[in-house]
């Protein structure tokens, strides 16, 4: 696996489907990730939160923030998967997200409590799928894929792993 500073894990390989297991440990890391990222916040200075772990990379603020978006998005377009016949969701320009003013703005650690009680309420959905559910899918639009629930549980697990190691970089360089 090649990583970079933009890519600190390696780069996301979408799998076909998971194992039982393989999801219990996705699952597993998105129920500790709102603990793992308070901890690393807590480690460090309100100055470390505007630095960046690259040249022309987000700052830990952004980074923060931009996983409560995503991780909202993230939400929805699983329920919306569950309740519906393979729904065309909504993708947004992260990068204008991440420019707005209430990342610039709000305390980190507001997005901090969003991760909490969100992270906590997709674990309860996540646990409670069986394996027809984990084969539902929705489409993405940008990239012009059908993803089943499955395919996504792993990106949003690497999604997690990945801007952890970020903001760790970030605020150790």
């Amino acid at each position: 696996m090649e990583t970079s500073a933009t890519y600190p894990i390696g780069k996301f390989n979408r799998p076909e489907s998971l194992l039982p297991e393989q999801r219990a440990k996705c699952i597993k890391t998105i129920g500790a990730f709102p603990d793992a990222m308070a901890a690393l916040l807590k480690e460090s200075k309100p100055g470390d939160f505007l630095k960046t772990y690259r040249i022309d990379g987000w700052n830990v603020l952004q980074i923060v923030h931009h996983c409560a978006d995503s991780h909202i998005n993230a939400y929805i377009r699983f329920k919306l998967a569950l309740t519906e016949n393979a729904p065309s969701i909504l993708g947004y320009n992260q990068d204008a997200w991440a420019a707005l003013a209430d990342v610039a703005e709000a305390d980190i650690y507001s997005s901090v409590l969003i991760l909490m009680g969100l992270h906590k309420r997709w674990v309860t959905l996540l646990l409670s799928l069986n394996e027809e559910q984990w084969q539902r899918t929705y489409f993405h639009p940008e990239n012009k894929h059908n993803w089943t629930l499955d395919q996504a549980l792993a990106q949003y697990d690497w999604h997690c792993r990945h801007h952890l190691a970020h903001v760790h970089n970030a605020i150790k360089s």
